[in-house]
């Protein structure tokens, strides 16, 4: 982050539309968390070509991803890293940029800024020291797979990547197995495969879901159907690439009489440990977990077991 003299930043703030040259107006002092596309360049917005070109300091995780999209626009603005493993050094650089009343644009490789990247820390510390932050909204990988996977969109939750570990995975999709929305997954396609059978076995096998790949690119596909039918279709299919979102439909709303519960419980705790009994509980009738796991206690207690 050089100092340079306001004629060479009049110079440099600037874009290329086609072959048309769009000169970029300074941008006033705040952080900018800036929307790129996600795979099609084209995607990018006319307010972000501006923010980028116009910006005082250009933040990204990876300065080489970052020049690409700099160079398709023809933008000269110099990329300044920041990322989880720089953190510490390159953060206060950044908020030492904002206190000297200069304007910082954050990117992420791609899509929106902070969503599973580093850049919510520093929006933090912003905040925290009392900076202007400005979202620059744009192309977002959950919202594509959303609108594009046919599943209700009227009420969704994004939980980023699940866990490697398949017990862990399996914890966590048993807490949201109630969750009376559609559920949003990042996940990589080496683990495509065993996710989808965990899903399957957690959430019930006829659950709707769709798996969205290369969202944006050459070779985007949405292949749609229930938990147990794509879990089958990628224990056949060997090396599958690019970059994956998951989305999973909500479950169907089940009545259930407080006793038939009871029952449940106590006859699934008789085969399987208290928490396994409450994951399968909140499968089965799409309660809470939490709940029906406080009520298995309270009917041991009671029990004296």
């Amino acid at each position: 982050m050089n100092e340079e003299t306001t004629a060479d930043a009049a110079s440099r703030r600037s874009f290329r539309l086609h072959n048309a040259t769009v000169p970029a107006r300074p941008v006033e002092p705040a952080l900018y968390l800036v929307a790129t596309p996600i795979g099609n360049l084209g995607d990018i917005t006319l307010r972000a070509l501006e923010t980028l070109a116009g910006a005082d300091v250009l933040a990204c995780e990876d300065t080489r991803v970052t020049r690409v999209l700099l160079d398709r626009y023809g933008i000269q603005n110099r990329p300044f890293a920041y990322h989880e493993h720089n953190a510490d050094e390159a953060g206060p650089r950044l908020l030492q940029a904002l206190e000297a009343g200069r304007s910082v644009a954050l990117v992420s490789d791609a899509g929106t800024p902070l969503v599973s990247d580093p850049g919510y820390r520093l929006a933090q510390q912003a905040i925290a020291a009392g900076y202007r932050v400005i979202p620059i909204p744009g192309a977002s990988a959950p919202l594509a797979a959303l609108v594009g996977s046919g599943l209700p969109n009227d009420a969704f939750l994004f939980a980023g990547f699940l866990p490697a570990k398949d017990k862990a995975r399996r914890d966590r999709l048993g807490e949201l197995a109630a969750a009376p929305a559609t559920l949003i997954f990042f996940e990589s396609p080496h683990r495509i495969g065993a996710t989808l059978l965990a899903a399957a076995d957690v959430l019930g096998g006829a659950r709707p879901a769709s798996v969205c790949r290369e969202l944006t690119k050459t070779y985007e596909e949405f292949r749609r159907g229930t938990l147990a039918d794509l879990a089958a279709h990628y224990q056949q299919v060997e090396n599958v690439k690019g970059e994956i979102v998951l989305v999973i439909g909500p479950p169907e709303p089940v009545e259930t009489d407080e006793a038939d519960v009871e029952a449940m419980l106590a006859d699934l705790s008789k085969s399987m440990p208290t928490a396994g009994a409450a994951t399968e509980a909140a499968r089965l009738t799409g309660l809470p977990r939490k709940v029906l796991y406080q009520r298995l206690l309270e009917i041991k207690n009671a029990d004296g077991r």
